[in-house]
């Protein structure tokens, strides 16, 4: 059978956990700061559809997180299934973030359930306005400590092992390992943007489909703007995390990069194909770029893949999520950037059929774009679960039921994926924004009267 090899089936099932719940984290993390904002901007503006866009915005993002705690829960109970030997190790050194992120997560939903039923309670929209804040901060915390998990993977510190021994362990500095800090922060910018590019691709859908109310067109103008924002942040962060991977993985680097020889002034790959003798065909060379992006001078040495045992050469494929994930980053950033110079400038072609539907499909490519990035670190680790210490092999389970779990965890999936759109779309469909605008009209009046 397909998953009669366990180490072969718990790679799958990872694989599979994660890219699906890469999803519900992007949106816990990513999700609340848009809340914040649209209900700061309604409070200094004084208006009632950035406010209604909070409250709509946190109602569904409820759905999500409900989801959320299934698929992380999966994948702390794979952990242990799946990669038993791992956690005996790690498991001693690297807990204090497992712990701190649960603790953080229960922060964000305890005042997240406090402001989504609270709303009509508040005169004061400011006084409800300071209840998004434990939720933006126990989200990012949530996002930040279990990156911390995934850095310590790249760049193991705060321990010795002596004679087979693990001694010498020091919980602080494993948290803060080399690989934390550009992690963390590509992590945190990539989620901001990616929420705010889904929003903007929900309010573009909702005009196209023949909505011509003010909300949605507010609502895409300002998640536009924070996507733009998010999305130059993620450049700039993914250049640091170039010269990381320079510094502490260059097999990393060399592999995404498809450079084979050690060299200076070394040019960036970008696309092409590797034919049957291993040359590079078809590909979009920049010269010095690889340099560049490695150290910050077009005349560096970049370490090649040459450097490296072949057993220790990383998956070339890492090449084509590199590729994906930077195609992407582009595109959101020119797409947003011309959106808003536009806007500014009055260019009717940013409100055309055809760019707005080029906003939606930014929404999906930024999901897909996050995934390729995950894929590229995780796949680009191997054969390491933990950097120069243990192997995937060495990690594995060696059980015989690997197979049947990828089978019940992937019907799981669907149909949480399933039901996640279907309670959504009726959430939304039978509670249009028209008809809460109405009703809180209706409201008003009668408070009035």
């Amino acid at each position: 059978m397909l998953f009669d090899d366990p180490v072969f089936g718990s790679r799958v099932l990872t694989l599979l956990t994660l890219s699906f719940h890469i999803i519900y984290a992007t949106i816990g993390v990513g999700v609340p700061l848009m809340i914040m904002i649209a209900h700061w901007v309604g409070i200094k503006k004084k208006d009632e559809h950035y406010l209604l866009m909070a409250k709509r915005w946190a109602r569904g993002f409820a759905v999500t997180v409900a989801v959320g705690v299934v698929t992380g829960t999966a994948i702390g109970l794979q952990l242990s299934l799946l990669w038993p030997n791992f956690m005996e190790l790690a498991g001693n050194i690297i807990a204090l973030p497992l712990f701190l992120e649960v603790f953080a997560f229960f922060f964000e939903a305890i005042f997240l359930g406090i402001y989504a039923y609270t709303g009509d309670r508040f005169e004061d929209k400011r006084k409800h306005f300071l209840l998004l804040i434990p939720v933006v901060l126990g989200a990012a915390a949530s996002g930040l400590f279990i990156t911390v998990l995934n850095a310590f993977m790249n760049s193991p510190q705060g321990f010795d092992i002596v004679n087979g021994q693990l001694t010498n362990v020091n919980p602080i500095a494993a948290m803060f390992t080399p690989a934390m800090p550009t992690k963390v922060s590509h992590v945190l910018a990539t989620s901001f943007m990616t929420a705010a590019f889904m929003l903007a691709s929900i309010a573009a859908y909702k005009i196209l489909k023949g909505s011509n109310h003010i909300y949605h067109k507010k609502s895409l103008y300002m998640t536009m703007k924070i996507g733009l924002v998010f999305s130059i942040a993620a450049a700039l962060i993914g250049d640091f995390s170039g010269k990381y991977l320079a510094e502490y993985q260059p097999e990393k680097l060399a592999a995404a990069e498809w450079h084979f020889e050690t060299e200076e002034g070394a040019p960036l790959l970008m696309y092409g194909i590797l034919d049957d003798e291993g040359e590079v065909k078809y590909e979009l060379k920049i010269p010095y770029g690889l340099s560049i992006l490695a150290n910050g001078n077009p005349n560096s040495v970049v370490i090649g893949l040459d450097q490296f045992p072949e057993e220790e050469t990383p998956p070339l494929i890492i090449h084509y999520f590199f590729d994906l994930m930077v195609t992407i980053g582009g595109f959101m950033v020119v797409l947003s950037l011309v959106y808003w110079i536009g806007m500014k400038r009055a260019w009717s072609f940013v409100k055309s059929n055809w760019y707005r539907w080029l906003i939606v499909l930014g929404g999906p490519l930024s999901f897909l774009a996050i995934e390729a990035g995950w894929w590229m670190a995780e796949v680009g680790r191997q054969p390491w679960i933990l950097r120069g210490i243990m192997t995937i092999e060495e990690a594995a389970t060696s059980s015989d039921y690997v197979g049947l779990m990828v089978i019940l965890f992937a019907t799981l999936y669907l149909f949480l994926g399933i039901g996640t759109i279907v309670v959504l779309r009726r959430m939304f469909k039978n509670n249009p924004v028209e008809l809460e605008l109405e009703q809180q009209e209706a409201a008003q009046g009668g408070e009035t009267t």
